[in-house]
């Protein structure tokens, strides 16, 4: 489900078969086997930490951020719509040429936060399938992850019902435009996490959504902190409620090392980075855990959501 790393051609550009969607086994089309363990993820050499690393060299914080977190692949979040296939052509085509899968994460849903720390997204629907589209344009034909709209379907009750028929409408457009874009790309719908809805819920939801036509599978604990335990058994939960045997799910392990603090999930102290993304997840319905929050960046209390906090980061690493 997760998609093998693309293979370099002699000039180090990843060579596309134009397999189909529904038979490349790159894209999740063999139902028995786990995300194969060769898959290198992609490392962005434009991410915020790495951006601090290298205007702090005399940092104390520093190395300990270099071996424990910008040295592993993490969610590239797409958050605005201004110039989207461009930058989203520039993450896919790097990570072709080094052979590696990026992980991208569309954040771009009016009104994706419920009015929270993070608001925003484009103004309408309207806009959000012309942006999606455009993001879907920069995909090329490699190998590619792609998370879609976290809190999309788990905070969607702030809305009313026509506003949360549209959302979910939507998001299956969004999901359909992708593959038709890129049909080895792997979408992964909003999952929510174990302490928010039941199993039988969040399928619900996610069945509304479309996540059984146009989705390879969920995406759980999405920037929260429960531990790895409780979200595979939540997410095999879910996916059983749903009862299609090809869709697969992803765990965001990017800050659950220690587990929740309660129901906080602002920047809550004390916690630590969790697994390194892999695909070795000895579980063949858990495609891949992933860091799908680059560690370090806040969701709104630390910091302004979304900036890097290297204090934030620091203590993920265990160095306080």
């Amino acid at each position: 489900m997760v998609p093998a790393s693309p293979a370099p051609d002699e000039d180090g550009a990843a060579e596309d078969d134009g397999a189909d969607r529904d038979t490349d086994a790159d894209a999740g089309g063999d139902d028995t086997e786990q995300g194969p363990s060769s898959v290198e993820f992609f490392s962005d050499p434009t991410a915020q930490i790495r951006q601090w690393i290298a205007d702090n060299e005399g940092d104390g914080r520093r190395q300990l951020l270099v071996d424990r977190i910008a040295s592993q692949p993490q969610g590239i979040w797409f958050t605005h719509d201004r110039d989207v296939t461009a930058r989203v052509r520039d993450v896919t085509s790097a990570a072709a040429a080094a052979g590696e899968v990026p992980v991208l994460v569309s954040y771009l849903l009016p009104g994706r936060d419920c009015g929270g720390a993070s608001s925003g997204g484009v103004p309408d629907m309207a806009s959000y399938d012309a942006s999606m589209a455009d993001f879907a344009a920069g995909l090329g034909g490699d190998p590619a992850v792609i998370v879609l709209e976290p809190d999309s379907i788990a905070l969607a009750d702030c809305l009313s019902a026509d506003q949360r028929d549209a959302r979910f409408a939507a998001l299956n457009r969004a999901a359909e435009a992708i593959h038709e874009a890129n049909p080895r790309a792997a979408v992964y719908f909003d999952g929510g996490h174990s302490n928010w809805h039941s199993p039988a819920d969040m399928a619900s939801r996610l069945a509304a959504a479309g996540v059984l036509e146009n989705g390879d599978g969920i995406a759980t604990n999405i920037a929260n902190f429960r531990a790895t335990g409780s979200e595979t058994t939540y997410a095999k939960q879910v996916l059983a409620e749903l009862g299609e045997e090809r869709l697969r799910a992803v765990v965001d392990t990017s800050r659950n090392g220690n587990g929740p603090l309660g129901d906080e999930w602002c920047d809550p102290a004390g916690r630590r980075l969790g697994q390194t993304p892999t695909t070795e997840t000895g579980d063949p319905v858990i495609a891949a855990y992933l860091w799908i929050k680059p560690p370090g960046e806040a969701d709104g209390c630390a910091a302004e959501a979304g900036a890097f906090s290297p204090d934030l980061a620091f203590e993920l690493a265990g160095g306080n």
